[in-house]
């Protein structure tokens, strides 16, 4: 069982100290003898007036709003006034366009309340929504435990949520729902650590690190520093192109560094998702948000490191989405990498609308308003490297490939065999000069040698470098004049 800090303690872990400046206060008022009752007690145990604690604060000097449950105040529950005080700390933090930060820790809606406590719960979402509509960041810590109505709001709408090793955190507390349906919930399922695995929530943090991870988030989705990168070099200064087939050979190298090497030594203030958040997880996706060359940014991509046997399926294309929904509701510019043998080839992925999720994953990608950047970092095979294609500037590393399947595939179609695969890698003219020369791409980023010596940290670096570059011209353009270009350019193609 997890241990429970109270809201206090809570808010003396995780803030600059001395930093906290609660908003103002209010006290529920009732006529009922044995709830005034209560709630006397409540105060008398907890030093609160009610079962939050709100206030302005900083956080490794970034100014927010915390809101934080106190379970100690007759359960964490929500009445009208708590609710009221959340309230006025969303609707703060939204007015004056500064983060917003929750630590829920709550039974749900207060009984003592009936219906009208319930529908509190209402304003609150509303509230939420309005706040991350404004563009502003929303970040969720669930402690033990958080059930009822405000798991079921304002507890499940952060753009990031993490929860407390071991804690309760459920729809309906096993208690009740015994009570309710005769059946009790098998243990763990309400766990925080089986939620995690099944993508509901991000990650299971201690207290006592919350701060780091939430300034982590803070740094990684804050206002563009842009710095000043060496240009990359023009495709003319480009080594001889690399043989097709070799190419497609050199990108299936266990060793090629991937999505989680580029993040390694290009990007800080690293933070991943751990699912689209319904409880959806694919290992061959990534998503998460970082600062890369100063700028944050909203970094999507397939991982190699899973390998081959698991491509993209459904759910993959589902949390690339929650990435893109990220980026453009905190005005963030996109770099999706690319990397991938192809989509998952089974009856699961076709009942789970695979080539509806591709269609609507490149629709999504097409249509962004913020900035973004799209990277041939290896494999681009088929409709799961497509969906990840339609971007402002598209990048391709020397030995990066896009094709329709992988080159067997095209054989197979074709000849009836697999035998023809490098004759067919060179007729689809699939490698990185002739997708330059076909205005698929817009660079061709030169790969150093490797594995050996540390040439894998050398590309990382190369491909980081003309990322930020193309950032850096991206965030200098009116948005109106992007989107345009970003039409005008897959309609040029082939023509």
């Amino acid at each position: 069982m997890a241990s429970r800090a109270n809201a206090s303690e809570f808010v003396r872990l995780v803030v600059d100290e001395g930093s906290f400046r609660p908003l103002p206060g209010m006290r529920t008022e009732t006529d009922d003898p044995a709830y005034a009752a209560e709630l006397e007690a409540a105060r008398e145990k907890t030093g609160l007036d009610e079962s939050v604690l709100t206030g302005t604060t900083t956080l490794d000097g970034r100014k927010v709003v915390l809101v934080a449950g106190e379970f100690g105040f007759l359960g964490g529950s929500i009445g009208h006034v708590a609710s009221d005080l959340v309230l006025q700390a969303v609707e703060h933090a939204t007015e004056h366009r500064l983060p917003l930060l929750a630590a829920p820790c709550s039974g749900g809606t207060r009984m003592q309340e009936g219906t009208a406590a319930f529908v509190q719960m209402v304003k609150i979402g509303q509230a939420v929504q309005a706040h991350r509509h404004s563009g502003l960041l929303y970040l969720v810590h669930l402690r033990h435990p958080t059930t009822g109505g405000v798991l079921a709001s304002w507890g499940s709408l952060g753009h990031a949520t993490t929860a407390q090793p071991g804690a309760l955190i459920g729809f309906l507390g096993p208690r009740a729902q015994e009570a309710i349906t005769g059946q009790r919930i098998p243990d763990g399922v309400q766990r925080a650590e089986n939620l995690q695995a099944r993508g509901i929530i991000d990650a299971v943090v201690p207290d006592e690190e919350v701060r780091a991870v939430w300034a982590r988030l803070l740094a990684a989705t804050g206002t563009p520093r842009v710095g000043s990168v060496r240009v990359p070099r023009e495709a003319s200064e480009l080594a001889e192109a690399a043989d097709a087939w070799e190419s497609v050979q050199a990108t299936r190298d266990d060793a090629r560094p991937g999505l989680i090497d580029l993040a390694h030594w290009q990007c800080a203030d690293m933070v991943w998702f751990s699912g689209t958040g319904d409880g959806q997880v694919d290992p061959a996706m990534k998503v998460g948000v970082a600062c890369l060359a100063g700028i944050p940014c909203v970094l999507v991509g397939h991982d190699r490191s899973v390998g081959d046997e698991t491509p993209v399926g459904p759910a993959g294309l589902r949390l690339a989405r929650r990435g893109f929904r990220l980026a453009d509701e905190l005005g963030l510019p996109v770099v999706s990498i690319i990397d991938t043998p192809g989509a998952a080839l089974t009856q699961e992925a076709e009942e789970l609308a695979l080539a509806g999720e591709i269609a609507r994953t490149l629709g999504w990608l097409a249509d962004l308003s913020v900035p973004t950047v799209s990277v041939i970092l290896g494999q681009g095979g088929g409709g799961a490297a497509l969906a990840m294609l339609p971007a402002d500037r598209v990048l391709c590393a020397g030995n990066g490939w896009l094709a329709p399947l992988p080159p067997e595939g095209a054989s197979a179609i074709v000849h009836r065999s697999a035998d023809q695969a490098p004759e067919m890698s060179r007729r689809q003219r699939l490698g990185a000069n002739d997708l330059l020369s076909d205005g698929i791409i817009d660079e061709v980023v030169a790969e150093p040698d490797f594995p050996s010596g540390d040439g894998g940290e050398l590309f990382c670096a190369a491909i980081g470098e003309a990322i930020a570059h193309h950032l850096q011209e991206l965030l200098e353009l009116d948005k109106d004049s992007r989107l345009a270009m970003r039409r005008e350019r897959f309609r040029q193609i082939g023509r």
